[in-house]
């Protein structure tokens, strides 16, 4: 089992670096773009964290990935290069989770999904986050999902709420309405 304290010390500490250096979104996305790479593929998971590799391999593979990612933030390769020295790589999706977390908290913004039948337009979900921005009075964030047992409308859940206007929902309830009459 993964220890979420440590990943917490490592998240708290890069975030409060990339803050400093106010650059603490561009190291959000970076570091979920890493935390996604890493996850998917599987070999390069196994070198990174297998201890039967030694320490000077898993750095040159780690320096070789920094390179073919193109320019990556100063604190984050510092910070990628820290958790493979200490071997504590496994502990990356929980710090970018825990990252993101932090940085969403700092900046006052929320992160929701919205789920629909079809894909919706750019300027829609924009609308959506407007519309979410007022009701909570936080930065809202939203993650577009497409649902095809979703007969219409869309469900939004932001935080712990949800906002439900799926013509589902609406049907029942209209068939609760006439079951007590």
């Amino acid at each position: 089992m993964v220890n979420v304290s440590i990943a917490r010390r490592y998240a708290r500490a890069l975030l409060d670096v990339a803050t400093e250096t106010g650059r603490a979104d561009a190291v959000s996305e970076q570091l979920s773009t890493f935390s996604g790479a890493l996850a998917q593929n599987r070999e390069l998971e196994d070198v990174l964290l297998n201890p039967a590799y030694s320490r000077e391999q898993r750095t040159r593979v780690m320096e070789a990935l920094l390179k073919a990612l193109g320019p990556v933030e100063p604190v984050l390769g510092n910070t990628l290069r820290l958790l493979v020295d200490r071997n504590r790589l496994i502990y990356l999706p929980d710090i970018a989770r825990l990252y993101r977390d932090m940085a969403d908290a700092q900046a006052g913004r929320l992160r929701g999904h919205v789920t629909s039948a079809v894909p919706l337009p750019a300027d829609t979900l924009q609308q959506l986050a407007g519309t979410l921005k007022t009701l909570t009075q936080r930065n809202v964030v939203l993650e577009a999902r497409v649902d095809p047992t979703v007969l219409g409308g869309v469900s939004a859940q932001v935080g712990s709420t949800l906002y439900d206007g799926t013509l589902r929902t609406q049907l029942e309830q209209m068939r609760r309405e006439l079951k007590q009459r």
